[in-house]
C-alpha cells in the first residue's frame, strides 16, 4: 500500500506521524508550513468583524504597567502607533469563507474536535501575558513577528486579581521568533508567551476540550425527557416515629432504588454527543436564501450543481445516526453512503444528489431554506 504523503502543513510529517508524536505530547516548531501565507482578512474588515454583537472579540492592553480588557463589541480601538495592545477575534471561520477553508485543512483531527480560527493582531509590544491553555492549539503567524517564549512547567498558578489568567512564576525554557508562514503546536497546559515585534497577526487553530462537568450537566438535562420511572411512592407499612424530623431509613432506601433503575445506553450517550458537539455556538445565527426556489426546482438544480454546506453548519455521525446543528435522525442502509459523504467533504456533487433517496432530498431542501447548506 502507498504511504499518506506528508502534508506541506505539518512539515515533514504525514497526520498519522503528528498524531503519534506531538498530538497532547509537545510542541512542535514547523517552519514555512504555509509558504508565503498572508492575513486572509484586512485590518479593517477584521476591526469591522470585533464592532458586531454577534461576534465575540476582547480588546487586551498593557497601560502603565497595568493590564487591562474589554468584551467586544468593540466600538474603538487605540490608534495603531500605541504600542502594547491586542485585538482578539474569536471564530472568524464563521465569517470568511478563506478563513473556514484554512480551518478546514486542520481536519486530519476528526470535526468533532475541531473549534474554531481566532485570529489576534497586536502592535508592538503587545500579547496576552504568559498563561496556558486547556486545549491544543496552532499558532500561525500571518502578519510580521511574534516572538514565542514557552515552557512544560507543572506550576500553573496565576496571578489574582487580574482581568486575565496570567501564570504567577512562568519559567520559559525555549524561545521561537515566527515568521509569516511559520507555525507552533502546543499541547493543553503548555505554558506560552507570545510578544508582537511590531504590528502583528497570529491565526490560532484551537480545538474542543469540554469539561466532564458540562457533559455531565448537558447529558443529564439531555435525558430529563426521556426518563421513564412509573409509580409513586408508598410506604403501607409505616411504623409511627419518635423522631418526625428524621427522613425515615425505609423512604430512602426504596427511593434510592428506584432512581438506580435508571440505565443509560451508548445509544443514548452517542446521541447525546453528537447533538451537543453539533449545536451551534450561542452567537450562531442562520439565514435562509431571500427567495427559496420551490422543492422541485430546488430537487432540479441540485441534482445539476451539487450542494455545500454553510460554514456555519456542523454535520458528524456514529453509526445509524447523523447529527447536523444540533439535531440528530437515524438512517437507513441506502441514505447512509450519501449523508457520510456530505458530512465528510462538507458537499455532494449533482450526481451524489441525483443518487439520494426522496428522504435525503427532502432533508437537503429543508436544510437549504434554513440556510444550513447551499445550491453550488
Amino acid at each position: 500500500m502507498k504511504k499518506p504523503a506528508p502534508l506541506r502543513l505539518l512539515g515533514d510529517l504525514t497526520p498519522a506521524q503528528f498524531m503519534r508524536d506531538y498530538w497532547h505530547k509537545k510542541p512542535l516548531l514547523i517552519r514555512q508550513a504555509i509558504p508565503g501565507f498572508q492575513p486572509l482578512l484586512p485590518f479593517d474588515e477584521l476591526a469591522e468583524l470585533a464592532t458586531k454583537d454577534y461576534v465575540e472579540s476582547r480588546l487586551v492592553a498593557m497601560t502603565d504597567g497595568e493590564w487591562d480588557m474589554q468584551h467586544g463589541p468593540l466600538q474603538e480601538l487605540p490608534p495603531r502607533t500605541q504600542r502594547e495592545w491586542t485585538m482578539l477575534v474569536q471564530g472568524v471561520n464563521l465569517q470568511s469563507d478563506a478563513a473556514d477553508a484554512l480551518l478546514r485543512q486542520f481536519r486530519f483531527v476528526p470535526d468533532a474536535r475541531l473549534d474554531d480560527l481566532m485570529v489576534s493582531f497586536a502592535t508592538d509590544g503587545g500579547g496576552v501575558g504568559p498563561h496556558f491553555d486547556s486545549y491544543d492549539v496552532f499558532l500561525l503567524q500571518a502578519q510580521g513577528q511574534r516572538r514565542w517564549k514557552i515552557g512544560p512547567q507543572k506550576d500553573l498558578s496565576i496571578i489574582e486579581g487580574l482581568p486575565l489568567k496570567i501564570l504567577a512564576n512562568f519559567t520559559p525554557d525555549e524561545e521561537f521568533v515566527l515568521e509569516p508562514g511559520d507555525m507552533l503546536y502546543l499541547p493543553p497546559h503548555y505554558a506560552h508567551d507570545g510578544i508582537a515585534i511590531g504590528d502583528c497577526q497570529t491565526y490560532s487553530i484551537g480545538f474542543r476540550s469540554p469539561s466532564y462537568q458540562e457533559l455531565g450537566e448537558a447529558f443529564l438535562q439531555f435525558m430529563a425527557d426521556s426518563i421513564d420511572l412509573p409509580g409513586r411512592y408508598a410506604d403501607p407499612d409505616l411504623e409511627t416515629s419518635n423522631k418526625p424530623a428524621e427522613i425515615p431509613k425505609h423512604m430512602l432506601t426504596t427511593i434510592a432504588d428506584e432512581l438506580n433503575k435508571m440505565q443509560f445506553t451508548e445509544d443514548d450517550f452517542t446521541i447525546f454527543l453528537g447533538e451537543h458537539l453539533s449545536e451551534p455556538k450561542h452567537n450562531v445565527f442562520f439565514t435562509g436564501p431571500e427567495k427559496p426556489l420551490t422543492a422541485g426546482r430546488f430537487e432540479q438544480s441540485a441534482k445539476k450543481k451539487g450542494v455545500t454546506l454553510s460554514r456555519k453548519t456542523q454535520m458528524l455521525y456514529r453509526g445509524k445516526n447523523v447529527f447536523i446543528n444540533g439535531e440528530s435522525f437515524a438512517i437507513g442502509r441506502a441514505d447512509k453512503v450519501a449523508l457520510e459523504t456530505l458530512a465528510n467533504q462538507r458537499a455532494l456533487t449533482g450526481s451524489e444528489v441525483a443518487g439520494t433517496s426522496e428522504d435525503v432530498m427532502e432533508a437537503l431542501y429543508s436544510w437549504y431554506t434554513d440556510g444550513w447548506l447551499q445550491l453550488n
